[in-house]
């Protein structure tokens, strides 16, 4: 039986972010078995993490690297590969590069949650952090919001310059590189947060009512981009409970015990299927933790490889 490989050249030619995002909330509204993510710490290098997860007619698992200093040596932060297995017989039907596929849903789900939790007639988003993610954030976001601004800043100013230089053809909206997160964050619609910070770098008096906060670089034990006391303004909605707890945006204000677990509104895929209404109010201030989900990798690799056969891109080999 045949097992496709799909380096990233192949991913690249079939993924789209418009795509990614319509396979993501298809794959939310739908059942799914996904255990928590585990992880493999190697010390300061930083950690690996499994991530398995099954919905008709697939099961995936995703192994993904976190290595903050590997720019050091020309190479990416995040490296991963992706396993497809039929859900029937446990066939492998495709490995393929996951780096990018990584990179798209991240950004894909946070577009969903300032979808479903932004107020209407959003102009301007601000990304603290410009790195992979960041751009993919925005590719992702302009697709449900009509920005017109994008504000960014990075503890790098050469690499929000380099941003600017490369998404400005990739965007209408007018990008605008800002000396410091207190001007990326002040006055903007929706805020996402992309930075391995272990301590708070967005403060309270920032935050706007009213504004979506997608929290997305503090997705390990320890990590922490905000202020606690913004929590306590907001109502937030988390990708998956446990998960949070422990390695989202909450886990380090839980472990000190100015935030608390039942303070939680919901799980994203309520808010998708119906279940839970978060935002009354233009005045409500959102937020959204992202600690990446394994439906999210199998949601996108699924309509990876269905495009890649299609289009018959790829190797193939035999495994069984």
């Amino acid at each position: 039986m045949d097992t496709l490989i799909l380096g990233k050249k192949d991913v690249q030619e079939v993924l789209s972010m418009s795509g990614a995002i319509t396979a993501l909330e298809t794959a939310l509204r739908k059942n799914f078995s996904m255990p928590p993510k585990v992880y493999l710490d190697v010390g300061s290098r930083g950690d690996f993490r499994a991530m398995p997860c099954f919905q008709e007619p697939y099961c995936s698992l995703k192994w993904v690297n976190v290595y903050p200093d590997n720019s050091k040596q020309g190479l990416p932060t995040v490296m991963a590969t992706i396993i497809l297995n039929d859900a029937t017989n446990a066939v492998p039907l495709a490995v393929m590069d996951g780096s990018l596929i990584t990179a798209f849903r991240t950004g894909a789900m946070a577009a969903l949650a300032t979808k479903y939790l932004a107020r209407e007639n959003c102009s301007v988003l601000g990304l603290v952090g410009a790195g992979m993610q960041s751009r993919t954030q925005l590719l992702a976001i302009q697709e449900v919001v009509s920005l017109k601004e994008v504000r960014v800043c990075d503890a790098r100013p050469e690499a929000a310059q380099t941003f600017a230089s490369e998404m400005a053809v990739k965007t209408r909206a007018k990008i605008v590189v800002v000396p410091g997160v207190e001007q990326c964050v002040k006055g903007a619609d929706v805020v996402s947060t992309i930075t391995p910070s272990r301590s708070p770098i967005v403060k309270s008096e920032w935050v706007g009512e009213g504004m979506h906060l997608n929290c997305v670089g503090a997705d390990a034990a320890g990590k922490q981009e905000l202020e606690s006391s913004i929590l306590n303004r907001a109502k937030v909605v988390v990708d998956n409970r446990e998960q949070a707890v422990h390695s989202g945006e909450i886990n380090v204000p839980i472990s000190s015990g100015l935030f608390k677990e039942n303070q939680i509104v919901a799980e994203l895929v309520q808010v998708v299927r119906g279940e839970n209404k978060v935002r009354y109010s233009p005045d409500d201030l959102t937020l959204f933790v992202s600690t990446g989900l394994a439906i999210q990798d199998l949601a996108v690799a699924s309509m990876v490889y269905e495009a890649a056969k299609a289009k018959r891109i790829g190797v193939t080999t035999e495994f069984v």
